[in-house]
């Protein structure tokens, strides 16, 4: 299935579904409900395929000042005390 979901100019394009138009719905409530409960106004999310890479943004520009990398793949990036963004590697494997 493919849902014609295009952003304007300067957005991510088209977004293409393998699954029933109801099964991404389930998802995305599901998604919605923890997104809901974080302590954060605004988040943008940034998945690059290829690299397998996902990138979520607390602020736009994060202009983050420290970036701490865990041992599980995950860069936390820093403004003083806030947190400004968290980069997730080989997210399709988690």
């Amino acid at each position: 299935m493919h849902l014609g979901l295009r952003k304007r100019e300067n957005i991510m394009a088209t977004i293409t579904l393998e699954h029933k138009a109801e099964d991404f719905i389930k998802h995305c409530l599901t998604m919605a409900s923890d997104i809901i409960n974080l302590p954060i106004e605004r988040m943008w999310i940034d998945y690059d395929r290829e690299a397998d890479v996902l990138y979520l943004s607390f602020r736009r520009p994060q202009r983050a000042k420290e970036t701490i990398e865990t041992d599980d793949d995950i860069l936390i990036r820093k403004d003083g005390k806030e947190i400004v963004g968290i980069t997730i590697l080989q997210v399709s494997t988690r």
